[in-house]
């Protein structure tokens, strides 16, 4: 099954001013670096102190996220336009969407939690070169690069996607071997959560409850959090069923394939494990049956029982 995503490239924002536009490419490639292996810190208890610590930053150059797969040299560029809450087309007329977060589609109106993340996108790049690290070699589906963007240099460097994820207008959405930008990220929307801004000012953008099911159903194509206490794990072929109802017909369901079990338990997740705890589970809810998520790496799931 084709997974939906969230937002689309879009065209509904405005272009960046005209100067900007005139500007020649001024398109810079740092030199690769070969055989560097960088570890994040294991998870901690406090992960709020790296919101106020730059240095701390697991996201930032000093500090990259673990790829599973190469990632190409730095790349300094100009953007023209903005093209949603998390891309933009930059001076070589390439489109990049930002990794880590999505944001909610613009809607028609304009008026939307869509359109003010990718207004917020605008006033955090304003007249500023970005700095695009850990490409990947492959686009996505929409033939877009997907990068972290920085602006700023130094103690001054500023991650766009945790900026907008710390303004309420994104939602984390993890992508393998990142797990120190995940943790990063997770404890900036839970602090954006908390003090409801942005989008989660929103009743339509709360947390959905696992123990309503038609309430998370009704969030049908759309990447959103759920929240509840896991009922029972089992297994039926290659999948593991973490299931949070007795209906499996009606109750919201996570999927886990089992091929990838052992990155669960490596991160501490072990499926089985998971009966019992109250957990909080991020992806784009689908429906076989009753609501349903496919949990493709261990960053999707938070224990948040206090265990």
């Amino acid at each position: 099954m084709s997974r939906p995503v969230l937002s689309r490239p879009q065209a509904a924002v405005p272009p960046l001013p005209a100067s900007r536009r005139r500007r020649t490419p001024s398109v810079l490639y740092a030199a690769p670096l070969i055989g560097l292996l960088v570890l994040c810190p294991p998870a901690g208890a406090d992960d709020r102190a790296a919101l106020d610590d730059p240095a701390q930053s697991h996201c930032s150059a000093a500090q990259p996220p673990e790829p599973s797969t190469p990632a190409l040299a730095p790349l300094s560029a100009t953007v023209v336009s903005i093209a949603g809450g998390h891309a933009f087309v930059i001076d070589d007329g390439r489109e990049v969407r930002l990794a880590g977060i999505e944001t909610p589609p613009i809607g028609p109106a304009g008026a939307d939690p869509g359109a003010a993340a990718a207004a917020a996108l605008q006033a955090l790049i304003g007249e500023n070169e970005i700095m695009l690290k850990h490409l990947r070699p492959a686009s996505d589906r929409y033939g877009r690069l997907v990068a972290h963007a920085f602006v700023g240099q130094g103690a001054s460097e500023t991650s766009l996607a945790r900026a907008l994820v710390a303004q309420g207008h994104a939602l984390v959405a993890p992508r393998s071997g990142e797990a120190g930008c995940v943790r990063e990220l997770v404890a900036a929307e839970r602090a954006a959560r908390a003090a409801k801004l942005g989008l989660w000012g929103d009743p339509r953008y709360d947390v959905k409850q696992a123990e309503n099911p038609a309430e998370v159903l009704a969030v049908r194509g759309r990447y959103t959090l759920v929240e509840g206490k896991v009922l029972s794990v089992r297994e039926s072929g290659g999948t593991i069923y973490v299931n949070f109802g007795r209906r499996w017909t009606e109750d919201f369901t996570v999927t886990i394939l089992k091929r990838n079990e052992r990155a669960f338990t490596a991160a501490g997740l072990a499926p089985q494990r998971l009966q019992g705890r109250r957990v909080h589970v991020r992806g784009f809810v689908e429906e076989r049956g009753g609501p349903w998520i496919e949990a493709m790496q261990p960053e999707q799931i938070e224990v948040v029982d206090g265990h």
